[in-house]
């Protein structure tokens, strides 16, 4: 039956397609080739096949659309959650603006510029140099809150994103030489009126005398590079305040020394030194004032550079 139906099949195409002369008889050779090549199908099945199986999609494509918009939900929630944990963590922040410069106010500048030297210096040197230092401690607690504040601000909102700030070598090294000039200066002026090497820094200050003016100088020395080199290691972002801090105060620590000079009756070339010292601080710290703006216009800068290139990428993508 099935040959029967494909014969009457071409019988029929034989009729209704029309006859074209062909000039060519290798053409003519090419068709009969190639028409006996061609097989006719048949959408008639018999008996003993079976329909193909057609799989329905929908249920699949149901599922995926289900899976999209539960991920798209999830996603919308985390979002919600993450804006939730953040603002009451600003909301904490806002304080620290007006707290950390209090804090730095009243430990070390309140008690510089208001108290009388006539408590601190009572008349026993020990006991002068201990509530200077004293003083100074109070001072250095007070900043290192203040910096611990400031650190805090200046961390981003989300706490998940991670703020590593790495300052300069050359910032280092300008910082380093600072410190190391400031100690050895005044060391090495002492250890020569000490010895006779130098004539002219006569008569020699006694050791009481000199722990009065300097000691409290030399500790916040140490701090201070101690406070820059744990903020340089943690990658803080208060390393740019840190030596304004100190050095603003250490101005008021060698004035009041200046002061002090007169009640131990210190000698002029002593008098000068810390004078040259107030100086030599007061440079360093407009130098770091200079600092801060230069990186102020650094950040700008690098800020409009990523925003010039994000356009930019996107042209070139689309």
């Amino acid at each position: 039956m099935a040959s029967q139906g494909i014969v009457s099949l071409t019988k029929s195409l034989c009729i209704l397609t029309p006859r074209v002369r062909l000039k060519n008889p290798k053409t003519m050779q090419n068709l009969k080739t190639r028409s006996c090549h061609l097989c006719v199908c048949c959408s008639k099945l018999s008996q003993w096949e079976q329909s193909p199986f057609i799989h329905d999609s929908t249920e699949e494509a149901s599922g995926v659309v289900l899976e999209k918009n539960k991920n798209v939900f999830e996603s919308i929630v985390s979002d919600i959650e993450d804006d939730d944990k953040v603002v009451p963590t600003q909301l904490l922040k806002w304080p620290l603006w007006l707290l950390g410069p209090s804090v730095l106010l009243t430990s070390g500048m309140a008690s510089t510029l208001w108290l009388p030297l006539s408590s601190v210096y009572i008349g026993s040197k020990v006991v002068s140099v201990l509530s200077l230092i004293g003083l100074d401690c109070i001072f250095n607690l007070g900043a290192i809150l203040f910096l611990l504040m400031a650190d805090s601000c200046a961390r981003p909102k989300d706490p998940s994103q991670s703020c590593k700030s790495q300052p300069p070598f050359s910032y280092k090294f300008w910082n380093v030489f600072a410190l190391v000039t400031g100690f050895l200066v005044p060391t090495l002026l002492l250890l020569g009126s000490q010895t006779g090497l130098l004539a002219s820094l006569q008569p020699e200050l006694p050791f009481l005398s000199v722990a009065v003016l300097l000691f409290p100088y030399f500790i916040l020395l140490a701090v201070q590079t101690l406070t820059e080199i744990l903020t340089w290691n943690w990658q803080s972002p208060v390393w740019l305040v840190t030596p304004v801090v100190y050095e603003a105060y250490r101005v008021l620590q060698l004035m009041r020394g200046l002061k002090l000079s007169a009640e131990v009756n210190a000698p002029v070339w002593v008098v000068h030194m810390i004078r040259g010292l107030v100086s030599w601080w007061v440079l360093i710290l407009g130098m770091q004032l200079m600092r801060v703006a230069w990186f102020a216009g650094f950040a700008s800068r690098t800020t409009t550079t990523t925003t010039t290139q994000q356009p930019e990428s996107s042209v070139a993508s689309k």
